[in-house]
């Protein structure tokens, strides 16, 4: 499990990307490329990578739930999802 610090950095990093995205769109129509490379590093989305909301997992994490699947199978298994159960055939 990641830890607090860890997750409070990727919740710093998104609100960076939100706070720069209109500004850097119009920096791109512009081709101002000078002016891109001057913007925080950390604003660009394509160095953002989605972790689990939960447990700060990088790896297998579902963008609908933006949850790891061990704690979407654990949350399913619960009954804490809403139309998910357990398959049977």
């Amino acid at each position: 499990m990641a830890s607090k610090g860890k997750i409070e950095k990727m919740k710093r990093n998104a609100k960076l990307i939100a706070k720069y995205a209109e500004k850097r769109k119009k920096l791109k129509e512009a081709e101002d490329w000078d002016g891109l490379a001057r913007l925080p590093r950390n604003s660009s989305p394509t160095r953002y990578r989605r972790h689990c909301r939960l447990t700060g997992r990088m790896r297998g994490v579902y963008r609908k739930f933006q949850i790891s699947r061990i704690m979407l199978r654990d949350m399913a298994l619960d009954g804490l999802i809403p139309g998910m159960k357990k398959a049977s055939w």
